[in-house]
């Protein structure tokens, strides 16, 4: 039986919604942080590896990873010093721009994120198993509209 999410408050509708997304949010990601805890990686990291992976050969400017951190976390540069500690993340200056730090993913980084791949996917659908397959693209358009309504 799945969990029934009750907020018996007097909010408007807008902010019934924001407590919702806010309740499964942290709900989600305390979940993730669960199941990469054995592997010793924080959800956080997760993420960073996924976008330098998705990013290539050529990596990202730190800049642009803190632009695409899902928390908006601002301190980058900490998180990737965790990050290359463990070897899954580099770092080199630019030769043409020594201002612009490039962070790539490593070998390593790229064999844990295969190794975590399954029990991340197999994660999702357990947290989405409410919803029919032919929901999931409503949702994903609902909360992109959200999205494009204000800056990110």
């Amino acid at each position: 039986m799945g969990r029934v999410w009750l907020f018996d408050t007097r909010e408007t509708p807008e902010r019934e919604i924001y407590l919702l997304l806010q309740h499964v949010a942290g709900a989600f990601v305390q979940e993730l942080a669960v199941v990469l805890r054995p592997a010793g990686i924080t959800p956080e990291q997760y993420h960073v590896l996924r976008v330098l992976r998705d990013a290539g050969t050529g990596g990202l400017a730190c800049s642009s990873i803190a632009e695409r951190s899902v928390s908006g976390d601002p301190d980058v540069t900490r998180l990737l010093d965790r990050l290359e500690k463990q070897g899954w993340a580099s770092r080199a200056r630019e030769a043409t721009d020594r201002r612009v730090v490039m962070a790539r993913i490593t070998d390593e980084g790229l064999r844990l994120l295969e190794e975590l791949e399954e029990p991340v996917t197999a994660l999702h659908a357990r947290q989405l198993e409410g919803l029919e397959p032919q929901e999931l693209p409503a949702l994903r358009a609902t909360l992109q509209a959200v999205g494009r309504a204000r800056p990110i």
